[in-house]
């Protein structure tokens, strides 16, 4: 995936609310909008990806349908981080209790948090540094868990909370630990 950044802070403010009117306007598009105000636009993921994506978000779906401890969400869900990035991650989760605190308001429009789990699945045209600077940035913003998916070397980044990264090489699972108590991905149905 392609994505092209358009350097904005000098010559327009955009407000939250622009941003989410300019992504609606725009469905075809994929924005995300970091801390300086800069406007990241993304081609759409190969089929491929999509689909592995899709088997991702499906496996976390199913296990939060079983639960009910949280809400959790696909790669079209935005949420504005408290330092200012609008970011939307492939997958995501928050628990039910950020759920319920959300106005309904908020509920239609990008969330104001960040994540406690998500999963970046990395495309062949990805950025490795890149997309380890934005898993950085999420953990800054208050993310737990988080795993960045790297198809082509088949290797699992592992963020958490306050410890070092853990690098995993080809892993079969990958354990929701205690933030997603029982969630187990297939990683058959990803790589």
């Amino acid at each position: 995936m392609n994505s092209f950044t358009i350097e904005l802070d000098s010559v327009i403010e955009m407000t939250d609310e622009q941003f989410f009117q300019l992504c609606q306007k725009n469905q075809d598009l994929r924005f995300e909008r970091n801390a300086k105000g800069d406007l990241i636009i993304m081609s759409p993921a190969g089929a491929e990806t999509g689909n592995r994506n899709g088997r991702l978000t499906q496996q976390l779906f199913n296990w939060a349908d079983r639960n009910q401890l949280g809400i959790p969400f696909d790669s079209s869900a935005g949420f504005n981080l408290p330092n200012g990035d609008n970011r939307s991650p492939d997958a995501a989760w928050i628990p039910i209790e950020k759920w319920n605190n959300l106005t309904p308001e908020q509920r239609t429009k990008f969330l104001p948090l960040c994540p406690d789990f998500l999963v970046e699945l990395m495309s062949p045209s990805d950025s490795l540094s890149e997309a380890r600077k934005k898993m950085k940035e999420y953990l800054e913003n208050g993310m737990i868990l988080g795993w960045l998916i790297n198809r082509e070397t088949q290797k699992v980044e592992i963020y958490r909370a306050g410890k070092d990264v853990e690098i995993l090489d080809s892993p079969e699972t990958l354990s929701g630990e205690n933030i997603l108590p029982g969630f187990i991905l297939d990683m058959t149905r990803i790589w």
